[in-house]
């Protein structure tokens, strides 16, 4: 247990850093707003004179204190820590300036730098705060949404905001192509690439087919009991996720024990279980 905590620590710290980057030598000196905490920071630090990072920290206190009431003190301690630490490192790189002066690159890179940052620290049951905190708080709420899928909405609200304060539309564009990049990547450290198929097959040879795919393929078969509408007859309907490599063979496999046989192909976009991903650990 000790050891697992100072791992999620360990990475907390990693991934930190790498989110202080991308906001220091990428987003904040283009002058993208791309949503969020950060996003009312970088608008914010234009008409005061305080630093980016200070002012992350500062917005975050009342969603801290809304964190602890809604997720406990264990939950609020490492989200303290991650602030804390993102505030700092993002201080500290400020004066290195921007990394590039070309503002579609500074989108780009900061997004995924960013999007990946904030992947990992989910991962380990942490959160950057801000936005994080309050789109972890609706997924209680909209389970069947994904996470990408709320950052995206939250900062659309902010990107406008920033291109009318801003008055650069130009700006708030580029800021929104971070977002768009941002969300993209952050469902992908997530929740993966399932890249898989869902088959439904009707057969009049369903033994043969099911031995088939469980030998020669180790993919496992459901039977699903079923009656034709027409003829009133029992048929037993095989249910099959493949991995979108094997569907191919799956296919074949059909064909070849029985050409008349009845098969349903379609995308499965989530999966979870045994050879794909723990429901529990991807979850948020």
């Amino acid at each position: 247990m000790k050891k697992e905590l100072i791992k999620n620590y360990g990475i907390i710290t990693l991934m930190a850093l790498m989110n202080a980057l991308a906001i220091s030598l990428f987003i904040d000196p283009n002058n993208l707003a791309p949503g969020g905490v950060t996003g009312i920071a970088i608008i914010i630090s234009r008409f005061l004179p305080i630093e980016t990072g200070t002012l992350i920290f500062m917005l975050n206190i009342p969603i801290l204190l809304f964190a602890i009431w809604q997720f406990g003190i264990r939950f609020a301690v490492s989200t303290i820590y991650t602030i804390a630490l993102i505030s700092a490192f993002t201080n500290i790189l400020a004066p290195f300036g921007a990394a590039t002066d070309d503002i579609l690159l500074a989108a780009l890179a900061g997004g995924v730098i960013y999007a990946v940052s904030i992947g990992m620290i989910m991962k380990v049951g942490a959160t950057t705060g801000g936005m994080d905190i309050i789109v972890k708080w609706m997924r209680t709420k909209l389970p069947y949404l994904k996470t990408g899928v709320l950052f995206f909405i939250t900062d659309a609200v902010i990107i406008t905001m920033s291109g009318i304060v801003f008055r650069d539309i130009d700006a708030a564009l580029y800021a929104g192509i971070t977002v768009v990049v941002n969300s993209i990547v952050l469902d992908l450290v997530l929740y993966g690439r399932d890249e898989a198929k869902l088959l439904y097959i009707i057969s009049d040879r369903p033994k043969e087919i099911t031995e088939r795919i469980l030998t020669e393929l180790d993919i496992g078969v459901t039977y699903i009991e079923g009656r034709g509408a027409y003829s009133g007859k029992e048929k037993k309907v095989l249910m099959c996720v493949a991995k979108k490599q094997a569907s191919p063979r799956v296919e074949v496999i059909v064909k070849e024990e029985d050409a008349e046989a009845f098969m349903v192909v379609t995308s499965a976009t989530e999966i979870f279980g045994e050879g794909f991903k723990s429901y529990f650990s991807e979850r948020f």
